[in-house]
């Protein structure tokens, strides 16, 4: 279910019912609580400490909601647990909200982008397709240089292929020669080269 950015919530008044609410029995309460607590940055560390023990998906994404809409860094270390998540739901949910705050996921990405779980680089280079080209262009280009998992290039060239500029084009060529015997991975640089030389052109 995709996360909710449109309409304000339900928000005002005394927070404190909303926030005892976070630990009623009944799901829709809690639901109802934590759109309540959209955009409210006090509530951060309850809301996060909610997420981590809310069983209910549909809960679990209007907390997300709540975080990405207060959009500070603390909101963007509540989430970003959640991308190690074996909940493939959650991980995309985590994704969503993440995307949605380029300005502060930024100081995190080169962390990120080196962790030891390959499956974190390969979600990393995801949350680059919302920075401005030139900054997605840059983090990536630096994963596609020292990057030896092919999967992890693979994902960091095809974000490249939508949003990279004309500085991707030497590190997308340097690694076309280091990954020659891995068959997909020049073929998918020869899309995202001939997409960013058509869009320079």
């Amino acid at each position: 279910m995709p996360l909710v950015r449109g309409s304000k919530s339900p928000a005002g008044g005394d927070p404190a019912p909303h926030r005892a609410a976070l630990d009623s029995p009944d799901a829709e309460s809690r639901w109802t609580a934590a759109r309540a607590l959209s955009g409210d940055a006090d509530a951060v560390p309850l809301l996060a400490a909610t997420l981590g023990r809310e069983p209910v998906p549909r809960v679990r994404e209007a907390i997300m909601t709540a975080l990405m809409r207060v959009g500070n860094a603390a909101s963007v270390e509540a989430i970003l647990p959640y991308l190690r998540s074996q909940d493939a739901g959650l991980r995309a949910a985590a994704i969503e909200a993440l995307q949605a705050l380029p300005e502060a996921v930024a100081p995190f990405m080169a962390a990120l982008l080196s962790d030891s779980d390959s499956d974190v680089r390969l979600l990393a280079t995801e949350l680059a397709r919302n920075m401005k080209a030139s900054e997605a262009t840059r983090l990536l280009c630096d994963v596609i240089a020292h990057e030896q998992h092919p999967n992890v290039c693979a994902a960091a060239i095809d974000v490249l292929t939508e949003v990279g500029t004309p500085q991707a084009l030497p590190a997308l060529e340097k690694c076309a020669a280091r990954f020659a015997g891995t068959p997909f991975l020049p073929f998918a640089i020869s899309v995202a080269i001939a997409r960013i030389s058509s869009a320079e052109g």
